[in-house]
């Protein structure tokens, strides 16, 4: 059995919106509860990590059920001075510090639709994929000049990242290391200035240059080509790169959401039922 878990810091939706209303929107919703479902049926536990903001939220929704591991507001604790804004992914991290290895990190958007062990033979840490080194993400060190006293010359710069929306962590020490010097560049970066070079070094470039200076057994388990081309035999879906075209386009994002609530009714029929009964969700489950 393979214990994951989500994460949700809410800082970051209040820095961009200090009056707003915190919300997810009913695509996040829909994907959140397959990722979560689909993890039980086909790996094992799933806790959700996050603040205790995103706990009422989830509370009022009626969606704690999802995670049988339970919903932990650890996030709460996130240093003040954490720049929110820069390192709107910072709580993956701060969670990830907090759970024993072995361990999964699954983003909300990530769904595994088949029992992951069978790719894990043999490996200390492994990630969805790797991601090129494009300069204008990936840049040399010389870009974080906002960033005082990190010793980036003890890292191989060829390395190519791994990207993180899904990760395995199997040796407990290299877990602490990798959260403890991607934490630790995170605090010696409080005026951050970019809102994608530094947290994608932090969260998925360190974790690729981590594996390669502790020499461990670390691997991708698919690539782009094949998560696209639908190659990696069903595996994985990541609707990351999906997010903006169904913003930009209703028609797209009603049928992506009606798809995911078919998809939850035929697989979980009494879990679809609790979904359904969401306002803001219930729409998609009516014909």
């Amino acid at each position: 059995m393979l214990h994951a878990f989500h994460s949700n810091w809410t800082r970051p939706f209040f820095v961009r919106n200090p009056r707003g209303s915190y919300a997810i929107e009913p695509f996040e919703l829909l994907t959140t509860a397959l990722s979560a479902l689909t993890w039980r049926r086909e790996n094992g536990t799933i806790r959700m990590i996050c603040d205790s903001e995103a706990r009422r939220y989830y509370q009022s929704l009626g969606l704690s059920f999802l995670w049988d591991g339970g919903i932990h507001p650890l996030l709460d604790a996130i240093p003040d001075d954490v720049n929110a804004m820069a390192f709107w992914a910072a709580g993956k991290l701060y969670a990830l510090s907090a759970m024993p290895s072995p361990c999964v990190m699954i983003d909300t958007d990530l769904i595994c639709w088949k029992p992951l062990a069978p790719l894990l033979n043999g490996l200390d840490a492994a990630a969805v994929h790797r991601e090129d080194i494009m300069p204008d993400i990936y840049p040399d060190p010389a870009a974080f000049r906002c960033t005082q006293g990190f010793d980036f010359d003890r890292f191989d710069w060829s390395v190519q990242p791994f990207n993180t929306a899904l990760a395995y962590f199997g040796k407990d020490s290299f877990r602490r290391y990798y959260t403890d010097t991607a934490i630790d560049f995170i605090r010696r970066s409080p005026q951050a200035d970019d809102v994608l070079t530094y947290m994608v070094f932090a969260e998925q470039r360190l974790l690729a240059m981590c594996a390669r200076q502790r020499s461990i057994r670390s691997a991708a388990l698919s690539d782009l080509p094949s998560l696209f081309g639908g190659e990696q035999q069903g595996y994985f879906t990541h609707v990351w790169g999906f997010k903006q075209q169904m913003r930009d386009d209703p028609l797209l994002y009603e049928d992506f959401c009606r798809r995911c609530a078919a998809r939850l009714s035929r697989d979980f029929l009494e879990a679809a039922a609790q979904i359904a009964a969401i306002p803001t969700l219930s729409p998609y489950f009516t014909a």
